[in-house]
């Protein structure tokens, strides 16, 4: 036997879909919003009444758009999932058509209207559109939670004369009224929805034609939320800039210190152009895995440009002192409003992570120093609906789709915002040299000298006092050796940062039991924990292997360890050091050095891909100066630093895209132990080939033995 069936849903698959498909009371709210902003309304009101009585509170939302006739509601608003809107967008992008007020449709599944389910079990519906009836409609939910069939349980409609003016006395409209609500509104949860409403439009962008009211009888539940206006100008760091296919275009950054700091200026940062690029690891035809550099293009999927505005915080406590009259508001805003959001046509996509949809938060857990968090920044993602058809949202409205289209705009963003961070990160530099806490720049002697006068304070025992401070002795002793000696590589499984990260946490945990005055056995514990850390630390790093040996086999030698990766990436090496006809021999950790040329080699090879240099080059030449100095020049024909070279040995500032920024500040920091030092050459100093005039210069100057 074979016939045809069709589903016959039951009623209460209305009250399912209105408690789950939105996600909370807030994006319900929103989504009626923007219902208004498509009905082109110019202006929406929220009103929420009798607050004090949760059971009678009742949710209004009327706005004074171009309203629904009968047959609209008959056959569009009682049709959930109804493709209306989204052949509306279709046909307007199709015939370059636009609304009254230019705008696009934003919803297109036809379910936007499950909001008032969220909110309560009953709705009234008065809505009128130009040259027809109004109409009236009411529906009590809990109706739906009985097991007839849906098409068993009917809705009355009325069409009537108007009665009623909407907002601004408008003839056209409509009014929603929502009482027996499903949750109480609470303080707190009402200062959430207004703090919702007000970032719905991007703060950059504000649309003019397009205003949102929010009216409470409790006026005093709304008091002290502070705005945009008043922390925007406390920013620190700012940027602008457009996506487009491949690059980044009219990057434009500007470092802004405060009137009060005097010792600092501006500092802007224009680049016309930024190739937006991932690293990857690819088989070569060897079948070695090598990586290799691959575009992130947008104009692989319809997602247009994306134009981007960041501004960023510094919340370090002396730099707040500096310039901030409420600090404690300007933190609460950041914590509860900072992050970097997307907004269609400057009206807000919720994500399914909020505001870390790009992962700050772990980024900056995972690698200390000068990462954004959320609560550093406040940034917009802009995008055109015309143009974006790819990146579609999620039925329950918690952001996009997670296909290709969406990774590859993610990617962008990412790329984009990691540039900021990098110029952020060199400014930071600057503000900690003139203005931080001295904490901030040595983070572990700083905290242990703190740590010696708390001991000194609240410790009686004389002995106990005595083997605390042995143990902090050592701890710095220790630390400061760990920074001096460069490791071998980053495969050797310890990273600066693990070693900053732990002993901060110890430390801090370590300062927080002597401030409470716990037990003298807690104290002594985390004393020796510490100790114990960096005793351990300090013997992977240690080395004593110390000889005379030649420069020049050393060179060959470290070149011969990336033959493949720079034959592999077609880079020619100019060894201009081998026509020297002078032995060059010094004293120190050969295997160190070599891996200090080694980073110096990888960074070129990156740059000079990264800038797509044709005929790539890597120079190195061996100088001997009156000074008693010998010198390895390492030079290539790339683009040259793209950050000052003041700060470039800085632990954590890098202009690579996936660098840790610790290379060059380490082998800055063996040099210094060898008794010689890192340093940048001026291009005319040196008798070099014109053709590395533009290029990265280095030169690692160590003591004639």
């Amino acid at each position: 036997m074979k016939e045809s069936i069709a589903f016959r849903p039951r009623a209460r698959l209305m009250s399912q879909l209105g408690e789950q498909l939105i996600k909370d009371e807030n994006i319900a709210v929103l989504e009626l919003i923007k219902n208004s902003y498509d009905a082109d309304a110019k202006n929406v009101q929220i009103t929420m009444e009798n607050l004090d009585n949760p059971s009678s509170t009742i949710i209004i939302i009327e706005d004074n758009g171009d309203g629904m006739s009968l047959d609209i509601v008959k056959n569009c608003w009682m049709e959930p999932g109804t493709d209306n809107k989204e052949k509306k967008l279709k046909y307007m992008i199709e015939n370059n058509v636009r609304s009254k007020l230019n705008r696009l449709p934003m919803g297109e599944k036809g379910i936007g209207r499950f909001g008032v389910h969220k909110l309560g079990n009953k709705i009234t519906l008065i809505t009128r559109s130009e040259n027809n009836n109004e109409v009236y409609l009411q529906i009590d939910w809990t109706i739906f939670n009985s097991n007839q069939y849906l098409e068993d349980i009917p809705i009355e409609i009325v069409e009537r004369k108007p009665t009623q003016q909407f907002l601004k006395n408008s003839s056209t409209g409509t009014k929603i009224i929502i009482e027996k609500l499903k949750t109480s509104w609470t303080r707190g949860k009402v200062r959430e929805l207004y703090r919702s409403i007000n970032s719905l439009n991007s703060p950059f962008k504000s649309l003019d034609s397009f205003n949102v009211v929010f009216n409470i009888d409790k006026k005093d539940w709304l008091k002290g939320l502070i705005e945009y206006d008043d922390i925007k100008d406390y920013a620190l760091f700012k940027a602008k800039m457009t996506l487009s296919g491949d690059k980044i275009k009219d990057y434009k950054y500007y470092f802004m210190p405060w009137k009060s700091m005097t010792k600092l200026d501006k500092r802007p940062n224009l680049v016309p152009e930024i190739n937006m690029i991932n690293e990857v690891r690819r088989n070569a035809k060897n079948g070695k895995r090598r990586k290799e550099l691959e575009p992130i293009d947008l104009s692989k999927h319809k997602i247009g440009d994306i134009e981007i505005e960041l501004l960023g915080f510094d919340l370090d406590s002396s730099i707040l002192k500096m310039g901030v009259k409420d600090i404690q508001g300007l933190k609460a805003y950041l914590n509860t409003n900072g992050g970097i959001f997307v907004y269609r046509d400057n009206i807000r996509i919720y994500s399914s992570g909020e505001n870390d949809w790009l992962g700050l938060g772990a980024s900056r857990v995972n690698a200390p120093g000068d990462k954004i968090s959320n609560n550093l920044i406040l940034g917009s993602v802009n995008i055109n609906r015309n143009g974006s058809s790819d990146l579609k949202e999620k039925t329950n409205r918690e952001g996009f789709i997670e296909d290709a289209a969406y990774n590859t705009f993610k990617e962008a963003v990412l790329f984009a915002v990691k540039k900021f961070e990098r110029d952020r990160a060199q400014d930071k530099q600057y503000l900690r040299k003139y203005y931080g806490a001295t904490s901030k720049s040595e983070p572990v002697i700083a905290e242990v000298s703190l740590l010696k006068q708390k001991v000194e304070e609240k410790i009686v025992d004389k002995n106990l006092k005595k083997e605390i401070f042995g143990c902090l002795n050592n701890i710095e002793k220790d630390y400061k050796h760990i920074t001096e000696v460069y490791q071998k590589s980053s495969s050797a499984g310890l990273s600066m940062s693990v070693v900053l990260h732990e002993i901060d946490k110890i430390i801090s945990e370590l300062e927080y039991a002597i401030i409470a005055e716990q037990t003298s056995d807690h104290i002594k514990l985390l004393v020796k924990r510490l100790s114990t850390l960096t005793d351990g630390y300090a013997s992977v790093v240690k080395s004593k292997s110390i000889k005379i040996f030649d420069l020049k086999k050393m060179i060959t030698q470290a070149l011969f360890m990336v033959d493949f990766r720079l034959s592999a990436h077609e880079i020619t090496v100019d060894k201009q050091y081998i026509n020297n006809k002078t032995d060059f021999k010094i004293k120190g950790n050969e295997s160190l050095i070599i891996s200090s040329i080694i980073n110096i080699i990888d960074n070129s090879i990156w740059w000079l891909n990264y800038a797509k240099i044709p005929n790539k080059k890597i120079f190195f030449d061996i100088t001997r100066d009156i000074t008693g100095y010998i010198s390895i020049i390492i030079a290539d024909n790339g683009k040259g630093f793209t950050i000052p070279t003041d700060i470039v040995t800085k632990p954590f500032i890098t202009d690579k895209p996936s660098g840790m920024g610790l290379g060059l500040h380490l082998a800055s920091e063996l040099m210094k132990q060898h008794g010689g030092q890192l340093f940048f050459p001026e291009f005319d100093d040196l008798q070099l080939p014109n053709e590395y005039k533009q290029g990265a210069l280095i030169a690692l100057s160590f003591k004639e033995d």
